[in-house]
């Protein structure tokens, strides 16, 4: 009968099961030989043989080599084929654009940076989307055909509803009400749009401080101030993308600022953002503020006042981390998480000491008692959590051998 083959117990959809059970073995524990992938599937010599046969043909796995060390024959050893499908990230801020392209164990195989500096983008965004995909498909030896699926990251999200860009009117370009149908358009691989603060959490959750959690918030400063939070194991995103756009959120110690979206700033931002730090190192007498960008400067005077035992660096330190602790309470009151974790550049350059610091502060202002840890995703987090967001699907695509 039509339609049977997917019903559950046949045996195709049983075979697709085993077969997806043992390519994440595969993923997980590298190189495993047919005993070993039996055992860990409890399936017999036979159908683990028949199993790896299978995947073989389908271009899925490949033959690595054999054990050695040990009596006895050298078992072949077999490992998930990584040319099986590629996938790509994206990770857009006002100044740039960072590609990277990984194969599908994870590994990255290219990257590219597409420098796009000004209020105005000196090319359209698709060409500028084009151009920094290429650069990281080139770097890989690829073509962009090879690209099995793309996420791209940017400040705020667009909205479900409309298609529109929001929370983010300081990414010159992104908020023609056409841009998707053009990026769709123009890119031969489906492609999905995240927030960058969600990717980063999406980065800690697989690969970092929060494996194993359900439950937790992740607290970024970097360029903005913003919040990304997982329920039960899944993303919160809010009805319009929004949630999570805490730098909006209004807070003891800043004035009350209207038409929030309009100036994106808040209370919060304007609290405890990276643009802040500067500001409050010069009120408290230090004088050499690094120069540059404010999101460098930020990230070294948090680093030096972690190393400092008094003094205004101190000070700085202790300030800032009342004025994290007071935005957080809110949070944490009304979320009540198991775990909060604190990333992006302003906030793990502080380390341990600064963690401690506002876990102290946390106690005396918030009812809940979440642990806080500091991230451990450091190198390019909100890019890795588009290639892992991108890789979550094409291996669902991928290693389903049912059709």
């Amino acid at each position: 009968m039509a339609g049977t083959a997917g019903t559950p117990g046949t045996p195709r959809v049983l075979r697709a099961m085993n077969d997806r059970a043992a390519l994440d073995l595969l993923l997980e524990h590298g190189p495993l030989s047919r005993t070993r992938i039996g055992k860990l599937t409890g399936l017999s010599k036979p159908t683990a043989s028949q199993l790896l046969a299978r995947l073989e043909a389908a271009g899925l796995v490949r033959l690595t080599g054999t054990s050695e060390g040990r009596p006895g024959p050298n078992a072949q050893l077999y490992a998930v084929n990584p040319a099986a499908a590629h996938a790509a990230g994206l990770d857009v801020t006002p100044t740039r654009i960072r590609a990277a392209v990984a194969d599908i164990t994870g590994r990255t195989v290219g990257e590219h940076e597409l420098p796009t500096p000004g209020r105005r983008p000196a090319q359209p965004v698709v060409e500028q989307v084009t151009e920094a995909l290429d650069g990281a498909v080139k770097a890989a030896g690829l073509a962009r055909d090879d690209v099995h699926r793309l996420v791209i990251g940017t400040p705020g999200a667009f909205d479900p509803n409309t298609g529109r860009l929001r929370y983010a009117s300081h990414l010159p370009g992104w908020h023609t009400p056409s841009l998707l149908d053009e990026l769709a358009a123009a890119l031969p691989m489906p492609v999905e749009y995240e927030n960058d603060v969600n990717l980063a959490a999406i980065a800690e959750q697989r690969l970092g401080a929060a494996r194993g959690h359900a439950d937790f918030v992740l607290l970024w400063n970097q360029e903005g101030l913003g919040a990304a939070l997982v329920l039960g194991g899944r993303l919160h995103r809010g009805w319009t993308g929004g949630a999570g756009e805490v730098g909006f959120l209004p807070v003891p110690g800043t004035p009350l600022v209207r038409q929030v979206t309009r100036a994106n700033s808040g209370g919060y931002q304007e609290l405890a953002g990276s643009q802040s730090l500067p500001k409050l190192a010069r009120h408290l007498g230090i004088e050499d503020v690094p120069p540059g960008p404010y999101t460098e400067a930020a990230a070294e005077l948090v680093a030096r006042a972690a190393d400092h035992a008094g003094g205004p660096y101190r000070e700085l330190l202790q300030t800032y981390a009342t004025r994290l602790a007071t935005g957080l309470a809110s949070l944490v009151s009304v979320l009540d998480p198991e775990l909060v974790v604190l990333s992006g550049s302003a906030l793990t350059a502080g380390g341990e000491v600064l963690r401690s610091l506002v876990q102290a502060e946390l106690e005396e202002l918030a009812a809940a008692r979440p642990r806080l840890v500091v991230g451990d995703v450091r190198e390019h987090p909100v890019l890795r959590g588009a290639l892992e967001s991108a890789l979550v699907t094409t291996r669902d695509e991928i290693f389903d051998t049912s059709r």
